[in-house]
């Protein structure tokens, strides 16, 4: 049985703000890390990989972020692999 590849792209709207995060010398490195990550999925079909998967999960479990790093984070995960 083949995994189940997820072909969801990132938005205009969610890389135009990871595109802002990136360029921002106040965003935090968990910020940017996600940010970046967003972007690599734009137009394209990469999957967000595990390690990845994990600090967006984090981030989406703790109070202490941000609600634009919040949706980086949801964005990543909503392209993750299903079976994982």
């Amino acid at each position: 049985m083949f995994p189940m590849k997820n072909y969801k792209q990132t938005s205009r709207k969610l890389a135009s703000l990871a595109g802002e995060a990136l360029s921002d010398s106040n965003s935090s490195q968990i910020k940017k890390e996600l940010a970046a990550s967003v972007l690599a999925q734009t137009k394209s079909n990469s999957e967000t990989g595990k390690e990845m998967e994990g600090k967006a999960s984090a981030v989406l479990k703790s109070d202490k972020y941000s609600e634009e790093t919040k949706m980086l984070a949801a964005s990543l995960l909503s392209q993750s692999n299903k079976k994982r």
